[in-house]
């Protein structure tokens, strides 16, 4: 007589069967599931990391709306948190803040150590020409011969300190051979970072079609202070260029109110803009405050930046606030800010360009 499974055991081993068939069908879904998360475009590219009304400062209190400039639009960093955006983020023009991007291009190319002055780049007929042209056109631009030679460091301070366009457009030239290349580049760099809402088209940012948000900014901003000679350019008051002589920092809050740098900007379209870097005691620590202010209005387009910046960083830190549209006061020994066609070395800048 054939051997037959008690109907008990044989019922149990079928359940068996059915729960390790479940447990398959879950385990795949839960793989599937995670690699749709992971290839999302809205997880941590995203431009603004979590939702306006849920910022917290370092203390881990929530920051208020209070912090943010009533035009335009900021966006912040925190010590290392994550970044914090203010509402009204959009893709606008950014002025000169570009040359942030190009900055941080050309330092990854050819990289510098404190002290060093790098390659020399020397300039050509053509681009002098390509000078007198953005003159023409009441650019920012520093002056320059053919034949000067520029160190690397010497055109990196020409590009951050006065924010001489013809400048940026030779290093672009300099770096990747022409500026169609470059611009690519920049957008490849910013795609790289989570830049979801920028784009790129020239190399200073005189071009209104290059546009970003507050917050796609802090990002880069974030990543090129981590290069020392950057952040020690940028926190240069002055420099002196063979041919242009001594250039000035636009950047007057330097060195005071903690400010540390980074870069100015200013057209008719993008209004006041200000990349910038503040060092405050909160809590007790010494706290980096990394923003970006874009959009800000007013006669004078760049200290409208650099009050709207100085603004939140008092806010954030607790300190009395400064007026959104009032200029800081200089601190003492601080010569007068100067317009730009007054300042040694520097050409120009008016209504549209650049501006600093």
């Amino acid at each position: 007589m054939p051997y037959r499974e008690p109907a008990r055991a044989t019922t149990r081993r079928i359940r068996w069967i059915r729960v390790a068939g479940l447990l398959v069908v879950v385990a795949a879904i839960a793989a599937l599931g995670h690699q749709l998360l992971a290839s999302s475009p809205s997880t941590a590219a995203s431009p603004i990391e979590v939702p306006r009304g849920e910022h917290r400062a370092a203390r881990g209190e929530v920051v208020p709306g209070t912090v943010w400039p009533a035009d335009g639009q900021a966006a912040v960093r925190i010590g290392q948190s994550q970044i914090q955006a203010g509402p009204n983020q959009h893709a606008a023009p950014i002025a000169s803040v570009a040359k942030v991007m190009t900055a941080y291009l050309v330092l990854r190319d050819h990289p510098l150590r404190l002290g060093d002055d790098g390659p020399t780049i020397t300039l050509s007929d053509a681009d002098v020409a390509d000078t007198d042209r953005r003159r023409r056109q009441q650019e920012s631009v520093v002056s320059i011969a053919a034949g000067e030679q520029l160190t690397e460091r010497q055109a990196l301070q020409a590009l951050l300190l006065p924010s001489a366009n013809n400048i940026a457009a030779a290093l672009a030239r300099w770096d990747a051979g022409s500026l169609d290349r470059f611009v690519a580049r920049m957008n490849a760099t910013a795609r790289s970072l989570g830049m979801t809402h920028t784009r790129y088209t020239d190399p200073s940012g005189y071009d209104d079609a290059t546009v970003s948000t507050a917050a796609d900014q802090v990002r880069l901003v974030d990543r090129a202070m981590r290069l020392p000679v950057f952040a020690h350019i940028v926190a240069e008051p002055s420099a002196t260029l063979p041919v242009a002589g001594t250039v000035h920092n636009t950047n007057t809050l330097l060195g005071r109110d903690g400010f540390v740098g980074v870069k100015t900007g200013s057209t008719a379209a993008a209004g006041g803009c200000f990349a910038f870097r503040a060092i405050r005691w909160i809590d007790g620590k010494r706290t980096t405050i990394t923003g970006v202010v874009l959009g800000q209005p007013g006669h004078d387009q760049i200290a409208a930046g650099l009050a709207a910046a100085d603004a939140i960083v008092d806010r954030i830190a607790g300190r009395r606030a400064v007026p959104d549209r009032q200029q800081p006061n200089p601190a003492p020994g601080t010569p007068p800010r100067m317009h730009a066609r007054q300042r040694t070395g520097v050409d120009a800048i008016s209504t549209r360009g650049e501006t600093p």
